[in-house]
């Protein structure tokens, strides 16, 4: 019997060529990208604090108890503490920071900015930040805002520790933790000091400011507890624990042509780290993709990945990306939207972007009544679910979105978000 596919006479052909030609238009159409429903997402409550505003970069996922940790608060001066047990996927409140820090009045907190990190033993620490106007000005001081502090969790005991406050009436922006000496990595704000801290000798080394018109607010560390920051011209900063100095890249991070200088000077907006490897992916204020290939000793060589988003009438350094997941695929997943700046008009989008190729596609919107910010940097569970920090703008009476958070309205509603490319999660 003679068989035609698209054109081929296959009776002509060998058994061997025929076999090549199926398994090369098998491999064609497996080639084209699985498609991304909603049922890959999903959204949490957070229950019992109906006064929750918002949420930042405080977000962690703890892989010895297998649970996500977020903070969350009013913008004023409430911090819920919550976790997410993955296995029951339940979320519960373990309290307010103020009560379970046993915080005075005068020491108030109005929120997490830090990242929410952990040690091998599965302890949990991140620092506190004013988030609101009472901190922003030295003038107000010490009547304004006293401190951010250190503080660590203790999932077995169920016990908030306090470790202090590192520099009187500044903020702690984002914090990291050598795994291998348990020592604290923070940087200050307002005025970017980087600080590194013992909680085993109580001993604070102040390595000096490192920035001062803007800070920027994510550090991280690589596999070998080095740890890494930017100064105000846009350079990696790294603190190489084997000589406890810093050391400056010679250049810049990439940036796009035509961005401004307030954009260079904010710094790195996400990161995530691809295991088993010591490549970690970064994101600029200014929309640049990179990959970072870091050394033990020295900095490494950073890679160009390119834009986060290709805009044609707008320009690329443009769209503002608070947060980056590396998927078990080896893809990145990022949403694009938050403080006003969005690359299609108060829609946030879903990004997957494949390093290996530099090709990226849209895979979900949402309108920002749904979801107008989401933030965190490299949290994934061990079944390759991504997280982020998500909040949705509540609409006026007109029907349209609220301004930003503020502490005079509550204009957003802060959720956990769920996310895994390859399967539906539940």
């Amino acid at each position: 019997m003679l068989v035609r596919t698209k054109g081929i006479n296959f009776a002509s052909l060998t058994p061997l060529l025929v076999t090549v030609l199926v398994l090369l238009s098998f491999t064609k159409v497996k080639c084209q990208p699985d498609p991304i429903t909603s049922d890959h997402i999903q959204f949490i409550d957070y229950p019992d604090f109906s006064a929750a505003n918002s949420t930042w970069g405080d977000i962690g996922y703890n892989p010895v108890h297998d649970a996500v940790y977020v903070g969350v608060t009013n913008h004023t001066d409430k911090i819920g503490f919550y976790e997410y047990a993955v296995s029951k996927a339940e979320m519960k409140l373990k309290g307010f920071i103020d009560e379970m820090a046993h915080l005075r009045n005068f020491q108030w907190q109005g929120k997490i900015h830090t990242k929410i990190t952990f040690d091998p033993a599965g302890n949990v620490y991140f620092g506190t930040d004013g988030g609101e106007s009472r901190e922003e000005y030295l003038m107000n001081h010490p009547r304004g805002y006293g401190g951010g502090f250190l503080m660590k969790w203790d999932p077995v005991a169920q016990q908030m520790t306090n470790l202090g406050m590192p520099m009187r009436y500044e903020s702690i922006k984002d914090i990291d933790v050598d795994p291998e000496s348990g020592k604290i990595y923070a940087v200050s704000y307002p005025q970017a000091h980087f600080l590194v801290y013992d909680p085993q000798t109580n001993h604070l080394e102040d390595l000096g400011r490192m920035g001062s018109a803007h800070v920027p607010r994510i550090i991280f560390t690589d596999q070998w507890g080095n740890c890494y920051y930017v100064d105000w011209r846009q350079r990696l900063v790294k603190y190489e624990k084997s000589s406890g100095k810093l050391i400056f890249a010679k250049n810049s991070l990439p940036a796009f042509a035509g961005t401004p200088g307030g954009v260079i000077i904010t710094g790195i907006t996400a990161y995530a780290k691809k295991r088993d490897s010591n490549t970690i992916y970064l994101v600029t204020y200014g929309a640049k993709m990179l990959a970072f290939h870091t050394q033990e000793n020295g900095i490494g060589e950073i890679e160009d990945l390119g834009a986060a988003f290709d805009l044609k009438d707008t320009p690329l350094w443009k769209p503002y990306v608070p947060n980056l997941n590396l998927g078990h695929n080896g893809k990145l997943y990022y949403i694009i939207g938050g403080h006003g700046n969005y690359v299609k008009k108060d829609v946030s989008v879903l990004i997957e972007l494949d390093p290996a190729t530099k090709l990226k596609r849209s895979v979900l919107e949402f309108p920002t009544s749904e979801l107008s910010e989401a933030t965190g940097s490299d949290v994934v569970d061990k079944e390759g679910n991504l997280y982020f920090a998500g909040r949705k703008l509540m609409l006026k009476d007109d029907n349209t979105p609220a301004s930003l958070p503020s502490i005079d309205d509550k204009v957003s509603v802060p959720f956990l978000i769920k996310f895994n490319p390859e399967k539906t999660v539940n």
